[in-house]
């Protein structure tokens, strides 16, 4: 009877005031591939943030600091030992321990193991797993107890106790796979055939269901060992519409929006001026470089002037200042402002058309009678310009730029894709003609290796490893790259990053168009989610996250 009561009771409680079970947030991308360690994508990394722990992270202060492990590795507790490589070079051995009582969704255990799992498929190049420079200077795994893993690398850098990407894979699930067919593990790992094994994951949710293309469904993972999530289930919609999925927040089938790849920043002032009192919004600056790629084997963009060129007639400041309300300043390098080891000096491009055109006179491309420039084969000024369809920001931002460049002489065909396309298989394989628009994240004082350095190149013999899209091929870009992980003290780095971005900035691989704040759309209800402003998303703290009482 008293049960009976109660029940009527709870119905008849406002709805604000029913237990909130579930919490439905809108994203705009769908990963490519939901697995850790292969492609680089910020909607896999959203969602992984909810249902993974990695190794290592960067806090929401910026510093380094645990996620599995329990300590980290230094010099000075001896976790981290300075020695010589079997060829006589200077080298350093680095031990992570995990911590107790970390299994994996169907119980088993989190183990060293499943680190040197990981760490022998890294290694086989046609595996295709990122970032490639991290598992090519680990050329021993050692392990003496059954949560340590200690890994020796042929070089000394200042990230040795950052674990990066390196992360622990399910080696009960996953080692046959790909021993059977190491190419082909890309398609047949679990992450891509049975996403929804609990085993898959370590973290305080696991994958319930999927639904391709739509989003997923999180649950708790009965084995987490750290903070109990405070909802029964999470669900992350994917809606590539910017302006369905603002619309899905006002009519309620979401409750809150990711900054991580939410609202572009125009849209959500706009939502905040007329719906400010329903939600709370949070506006992070970050490490978020949004910039344009240029594929340097196109041989229009071969030649430096044409690129030069290209950001001359660009008026970035004035759409920053009309699109953006001023809150996103113009990027003149890869390297945030925020970022210790930013150049406050590096080379800055003004829009300058008259100077665009000088250069695409000097580079043989005469005006033609229809206003687009030719050469002296007849050839017109043209280049196909993509990126993710249905991002109303980005799509804006195309508009207003083609119409810079027409008037520089400059064509552009706007051919956009969905991300999942876009990201998995335009980019990933090179397979844009000219340009591609989107935005890296990165950690601070992340050394851009992966997208700059020559060897970083995706080929088909790599299995399209790497993330250097733009074909950038420098020396000196190369040495640099190679020496600033080298060099221990950061008073001695900072000229190796003026240069890196001095060279960036006169080379122009991409077009630098500005760095992100973020727009984060929250319910009233909602607490405890705290923003990073770099490559970390939220979701890593996801435990969190709790209702307000």
């Amino acid at each position: 009877m008293i049960r009976a009561i109660l029940a009527v009771l709870l119905l008849a409680l406002p709805a604000a005031a029913q237990p909130r079970e579930t919490l439905t947030i809108g994203i705009t991308q769908y990963p490519a591939t939901f697995h850790p360690n292969i492609e680089s994508m910020a909607a896999k990394s959203y969602i992984l943030g909810f249902v993974r722990r990695p190794l290592t992270l960067h806090g929401q202060d910026w510093h380094l600091a645990c996620g599995i492990c329990e300590t980290l590795p230094t010099l000075e507790n001896g976790l981290a030992v300075l020695e010589t490589t079997p060829d006589g070079r200077p080298g350093i051995r680095v031990t992570w321990r995990i911590r107790e009582g970390l299994r994996w969704g169907d119980g088993t255990p989190v183990t060293a193991e499943d680190l040197r799992f990981a760490w022998e498929a890294g290694r086989a190049f046609e595996t295709g797993f990122g970032p490639a420079e991290f598992y090519r200077r680990a050329y021993e795994f050692l392990s003496s107890h059954p949560r340590e893993a200690t890994l020796r690398f042929d070089r000394v850098t200042f990230e040795y106790a950052s674990a990066g990407d390196f992360q622990p894979l399910p080696a009960h699930l996953e080692r046959a796979i790909w021993e059977a067919d190491r190419r082909a593990y890309r398609s047949r790992t679990r992450y891509e055939t049975d996403t929804t094994n609990p085993g898959l994951w370590n973290g305080p949710w696991r994958i319930a269901a999927v639904q391709p293309g739509a989003g997923v469904t999180l649950e708790p993972n009965p084995h987490w060992n750290g903070p109990a999530p405070a909802f029964r289930r999470i669900r992350v919609l994917t809606v590539e519409n910017t302006p369905a999925l603002e619309a899905q927040l006002l009519s309620g089938q979401i409750d809150m929006i990711a900054g991580e790849l939410g609202l572009p920043l125009e849209q959500a002032l706009a939502l905040q001026r007329r719906a400010g009192e329903r939600f709370r919004f949070h506006f992070q600056p970050g490490l978020i470089y949004e910039h344009i790629d240029l594929n340097l084997d196109n041989p229009i963009l071969a030649d430096r002037r044409v690129r030069q060129a290209l950001i001359l007639s660009a008026d970035r400041a004035q759409i920053v200042s009309r699109l953006f309300d001023g809150r996103q300043p113009v990027a003149h390098s890869n390297v945030n402002p925020l970022d210790g080891v930013h150049d406050a000096n590096v080379r800055q491009w003004p829009f300058d058309p008259a100077r665009a055109r000088a250069l695409l006179e000097e580079a043989g491309w005469r005006q033609g009678p229809d206003g687009i420039r030719r050469n002296a084969a007849g050839e017109r000024l043209v280049l196909d310009f993509m990126t993710t369809a249905g991002n109303r920001s980005r799509e804006q931002v195309q508009q207003v730029l083609a119409a810079g460049w027409r008037q520089a002489g400059i064509e552009v065909r706007i051919r956009n894709e969905p991300p999942r396309v876009f990201f998995s298989e335009t980019l990933s394989r090179r397979r844009y003609g000219g340009l591609a628009m989107f935005a890296w994240i990165s950690s601070p004082e992340s050394v851009p290796r992966s997208t700059l350095h020559s060897d970083e190149i995706p080929t088909p013999e790599r299995n399209w490893s790497g993330q250097n899209y733009t074909g950038f091929r420098h020396p000196r870009m190369d040495e640099l790259l190679e020496r600033l992980p080298e060099t221990l003290r950061r008073e001695d780095r900072l000229p190796l990053w003026r240069e890196v971005q001095a060279i960036y900035a006169e080379e122009l691989p991409a077009i630098p168009l500005w760095f992100r704040a973020d727009a984060h759309v929250w319910p009233l209800w909602l607490e405890g989610v705290r923003p990073t402003g770099h490559l970390n998303p939220s979701s890593l703290w996801a435990e969190e996250w709790r209702p307000r009482r």
